[in-house]
């Protein structure tokens, strides 16, 4: 892989109970870099869209203009989510609708995104830092 390549694998969890909080792992092969926030969300599925576009935002930040090189990995435990991004389920919730494009206006930055569902055992992580902000 070139030097102006790179491969990430992302996971993104959002929880929302008495407020809401994002927990996301970037890892690029070598370091794994960890973050946990509050935000400002109404439901648990914008908390889950929350955390997608933080990552996203974060990686541009980290490694700059890199990123239309970059494939990135966005594991979520979210079906809804995931389904959406891959165009499988519609969007009914029009605040959902505003952050769904935000998210897929950021993937077009990137030379490809995937989105992939997880199981909740394999997010243990993610899941820790959102209910930890």
């Amino acid at each position: 892989m070139k030097e102006t390549e790179g491969y990430l694998n992302v996971w993104v969890d959002g929880s929302f109970s008495n407020g809401a909080g994002i927990g996301v792992v970037i890892d690029d092969g070598k370091k794994k870099r960890i973050y946990k926030k509050s935000v400002q969300a109404k439901t648990n599925n914008q908390a889950e869209y929350l955390s997608a576009i933080f990552a996203l935002k974060k990686i541009k930040q980290i490694f700059g203009k890199n990123v239309k090189n970059f494939t990135v990995k966005v594991h979520s435990d979210s079906q809804l989510l995931v389904s959406q991004m891959l165009g499988k389920w519609k969007i009914k919730d029009d605040d959902i609708k505003d952050l769904f494009i935000e998210l897929h206006n950021l993937t077009l930055d990137f030379k490809k995104v995937d989105f992939i569902h997880i199981p909740r055992k394999e997010n243990k992580l993610a899941d820790k830092l959102s209910k930890a902000y």
